[in-house]
Order: structure tokens, then sequence, then C-alpha cells
């Protein structure tokens, strides 16, 4: 068996599965499951549904490690599945433009860096999109936002260090109507989720905006690092609070991430999961998948 690093959720569940490839599932596997299941960040309640369902299972079934696999993927499946929800990209393509999306998230988390793969990304799909560097608290986030748009070929407004953001996002808007822009990214600062003075200034921006576009923002997107576990579903819990989240993209999501509050966040909130950042070039932006997700999981 190839060494897996990371005594993780994944790790635990991928183990599990070798220890037990020819066994018949019993009681106390199913037990052990749980364990699993709780010392990820995956949620009392998620849990409790997909253990109930697999004790049920093998009552009267002799079930095996791989007919557990697909068991337990069809249950996590059935609980995280995103239910009639459009990509970003077809709902930029019937929407009226400019479609407008803020993106909010915690210092650290890839912020700036997830921007520039979105106006990558928009690009390679025959968008025209322009970026607005909202985060003026930090000059490093306007001087990486300006290297990545120039790598990207997407126009930059910005202004100095410590500016208003409202300001930068109002003339923003007002560029991209005037150039006929298709999309709107407009940056904020790495917010602390228990600041409240910064999330008024969210609110700011989110009412300039409407003085051009009453209906914008359209998208409101909120990044986190697949790597903080219970503080990302923290953080989508208080932003929540202040805003409507449209989406959420995951980033820094490699083999040694912890993956469980992705779980959790899908079963408790209403908010699809767009992309995964998967490296640090412009292309490294993949469309979210759950059933990819979950296979990653299982597979040993």
């Amino acid at each position: 068996m190839k060494k897996i690093k990371n005594d993780n959720f994944f790790y635990k569940i991928k183990k599990f599965f070798f220890d037990k490839e020819k066994n018949i599932i019993n009681k106390s596997d199913i037990d052990h499951i749980e364990k699993i299941l709780l010392s990820a960040d995956i949620g009392t309640n998620i849990t409790i549904k997909i253990v109930s369902n697999l004790e049920n299972r093998i009552k009267n079934d002799n079930i095996k490690v791989k007919d557990l696999k697909i068991v337990l993927k069809n249950d996590i499946l059935n609980i995280i599945k995103n239910k009639n929800k459009k990509s970003l990209l077809d709902k930029i393509k019937i929407s009226k433009k400019p479609y407008v999306i803020m993106i909010i998230g915690i210092n650290g988390v890839g912020k700036t860096t997830t921007i520039g793969k979105l106006s990558f990304l928009l690009k390679q799909n025959g968008y025209n999109p322009i970026i607005g560097a909202s985060d003026t608290f930090r000059e490093s986030a306007i001087e990486q936002l300006e290297i990545l748009s120039n790598r990207s070929k997407v126009e930059l407004i910005k202004q100095k260090i410590h500016s208003d953001p409202a300001s930068v996002s109002y003339d923003t808007i007002q560029a991209a109507i005037s150039r006929k822009k298709d999309v709107v990214l407009i940056d904020t600062a790495g917010r602390l989720h228990n600041r409240v003075n910064l999330m008024k200034e969210l609110s700011k921006i989110d009412k300039v905006i409407k003085k051009l576009i009453p209906e914008a923002p359209h998208e409101t997107i909120l990044i986190l690092d697949a790597n903080t576990g219970q503080n990302a579903f923290e953080q989508t819990k208080n932003f929540s609070f202040f805003t409507k989240i449209s989406s959420i993209i995951i980033t820094k999501m490699d083999g040694s991430a912890k993956g469980g509050f992705i779980l959790k966040i899908l079963n408790e909130y209403d908010i699809p999961i767009q992309y995964i950042g998967t490296g640090e070039n412009l292309s490294d932006l993949k469309k979210f998948n759950e059933e990819i997700f979950i296979d990653k999981i299982l597979k040993k």
C-alpha cells in the first residue's frame, strides 16, 4: 500500500477501506466509521444520517467493503448534492451585463489569487471582465492584483492605498458600463468575520454598487481555505449573517487538505461550491464536482 500522509479524514477513511478490503462489515466497523466522521469537520447531523443508513443496511445484508463504498458514496451524495444550481458561467450567460461579482473572505485564504484565476477563466470563455481593487487596506493586495490582471490581460481599476473601498467599486462599475464590460470582479478587504466595522464597510460597497446597478451585486462569492477545517465553516456562518452568499470557492484544495467541512457546508447551507483552487497557476481553478470529491475520499 502506498503510504498516505496526513492523519486526517481522508487518510482515516482510505486506511479503513484498505485494512477491511475483504471483510464483511459489522456493527463495530460502523462504529469506527462514525468515529472517523465525527473526528472530521463534517458535523453531527450529517454523521447521524450516514451512520443510520449504514446500520440499516447491515442488519439483513452481508456487506463487504466494496459494497460499503458504494452505499457510503451514494448516501453522502444524496445529502450534499447541489440541486437546481446553475454554474457561474451559466448565470453570467443569461444575465444582463455587466454581471457584478463581489469577492469576500478573510485574509490569507487566497482571495486575491482567486480573482486572478476567475478573470483568466472568464477570458478563456469569451468574456471581457474588469477588476476593481477595493481591498485598499493592503498595498500588497493592489500590487498582486495588478500583476495578475496583467497576466490575464484584464483591465484593473485601482486607487492609492487607504482610499475609500466604496469609491473604487463605484469607479469600477462606471468603467464597466461605459466600456461595455461583461463581468465585474470586485475585490474586498480580507475581513475578519468578527470585525463588525469591516462588515459595515462591506455593506457600504454594496450600497454604492446599487446606485449604478440596482440589482447588483449579482453574485457574492465567499473564498475559503481548504486547510482551515472547522474555521471555514464558521466563516461561512458569520459572513452569511452579514450578507447573502451566492456561492463558494475553495482554495488550496490539494491532497493534504481537510475536506470534512465541505460536506457540512453543503448539508447545512443552501450555497453551491462553484470552483476549487488546485495550484498557483492562473489555470488552476477547477469546477467543483461532488461525485469526484467523494470518489477521492473513498479511493484507496
